[in-house]
């Protein structure tokens, strides 16, 4: 099976989380932060991950820390899980409307983290939440997964459409890329190894 559970505690969050690549879409999501808590949720129902997050933040000060380190957390979870990568797919694309908005992920599990971010436009907050750390949460995650992540927004114009739109997308894209593919024998690389 390709799941793994995470213990980590700071002196700003404390998170345990556990994390299943073949899973059925089930959550059991609190990290404090309303909206992240729906997003992860979204990410998790259409990837059909499993994933269970209790975080306990300092959210106190600001919702930060618990995003970003949510966001390493994950990314180490699906490195253990994904293993030596053997029979993935490896690469995606996902292009996911809501509404008005159109994102698109490309994602490569290529044992090398890189992340680009062309999106514009989003206000500051939705409700309470600090559209920044939309970005902060995908580069703590890339750097701890070790995959190449690409998120492009085409256009929208109200912002939780648009990040919805996004954390489906990489739902689906980082889904589509972890797939066993019986077509795929070994390590899906001319270098032998990811």
């Amino acid at each position: 099976m390709r799941k793994t559970e995470i213990a980590r505690a700071t002196a700003e969050t404390s998170i345990k989380l556990a994390f299943n690549i073949d899973g059925t879409g089930e959550t059991d999501i609190q990290s404090g932060v309303g909206f992240f808590n729906h997003m992860l949720t979204l990410f998790t129902k259409h990837g059909l991950f499993d994933l269970k997050v209790h975080c306990d933040g300092d959210i106190d000060v600001d919702q930060h820390h618990t995003v970003e380190d949510i966001g390493i957390v994950l990314g180490q979870a699906f490195h253990e899980s994904i293993g030596t990568k053997e029979g993935i797919d490896r690469y995606a694309t996902i292009s996911i409307p809501m509404d008005e908005a159109l994102s698109t992920v490309s994602l490569d599990i290529s044992g090398r983290p890189f992340f680009v971010y062309n999106v514009e436009g989003l206000k500051d907050k939705v409700g309470e939440f600090d559209t920044e750390l939309v970005e902060e949460f995908f580069q703590a995650f890339v750097s701890h997964a070790k995959v190449t992540l690409h998120i492009n927004l085409q256009y929208g114009k109200n912002t939780h459409h648009i990040i919805e739109s996004i954390f489906k997308a990489f739902g689906r894209a980082l889904s589509a890329a972890s797939k066993i593919n019986p077509d795929v024998k070994g390590i899906p690389s001319t270098k032998g190894m990811l």
